[in-house]
């Protein structure tokens, strides 16, 4: 009878769950109806977990038809979740594999208003190599690690023109670049900063989809042709589509 009872337990926390991940950063709102076509729970089984979970705080409701929607249980688990992410931490994985792929230098930026900022590296450890390091700081229009997050940014052409300000750039070519980048899912340098460097990096995004920082590689051009670029530019996207994820991102 206690295992029964357990078993019984542990079906109606894991419906408890299914019911709250139904919900997405677009269906925010949903009714009953909605619900039932989303988990695999008869009608009063539904209700009787909703009646539990809006008395815990987990989900309110209102309106004529009645919506529910996540409540302030849930953000308190999220500022828990948030407040004990290490970036750093999360990343090392990903920055590990891709620099014991490629053997260059990778590093992590995050982006700071019109700049990037790098809070990781693992330098080459190769003769002729390209490393910034930790606290290395640089305009966000300049190079692929800045034009990775650029991309992805709700950016005016007003405020564009404001980070461009004093560079040579063509902000014509720059927005086709970003599209470029958009198209690709990484951005690429070519001694866009330091004669002789080739850069290729891809962004990576938090848990509401925004993008969160980039990351990097950087090489010499005399190792890093076309093809080596594209190989390098695939590992990117693979490494930070699993670094969002770990920052909660789901479905992109």
């Amino acid at each position: 009878m206690a295992t029964e009872k357990t078993s019984d337990n542990v079906r109606a926390v894991d419906r408890a769950l299914d019911i709250l991940m139904a919900f997405t950063a677009t269906d925010y709102e949903l009714t009953a109806g909605q619900l039932l076509k989303r988990v695999d729970l008869s009608r009063p089984t539904l209700y009787r977990l909703l009646y539990t979970l809006e008395q815990s705080g987990f989900l309110v409701s209102s309106g004529e038809p009645q919506k529910f929607r996540l409540g302030p249980a849930v953000a308190h688990l999220s500022h828990v979740w948030t407040s004990s992410l290490d970036l750093n931490e999360m990343a090392k994985p990903m920055l590990r594999r891709l620099w014991e792929k490629t053997g260059e230098t990778v590093a992590l930026f995050i982006p700071q208003g019109a700049y990037r900022s790098c809070i990781s590296e693992l330098p080459c450890t190769q003769p002729l190599s390209f490393k910034r390091g930790v606290g290395y700081r640089e305009r966000i229009v300049l190079g692929a690690s800045g034009r990775a997050i650029l991309a992805y940014l709700d950016i005016t052409p007003e405020l564009l023109k404001e980070y461009a300000a004093g560079t040579k750039l063509d902000l014509k070519k720059y927005a086709e670049d970003l599209q470029s980048t958009r198209e690709r899912g990484y951005a690429i340098s070519n001694q866009e900063i330091i004669q002789g460097a080739v850069s290729i990096a891809a962004p990576f995004f938090n848990s509401g989809g925004q993008v969160a920082g980039s990351v990097g590689i950087f090489g010499p051009s005399a190792r890093l042709d076309a093809s080596q670029v594209k190989e390098y530019g695939e590992l990117l996207i693979v490494e930070t589509k699993l670094l969002s994820e770990a920052l909660g991102l789901r479905g992109k």
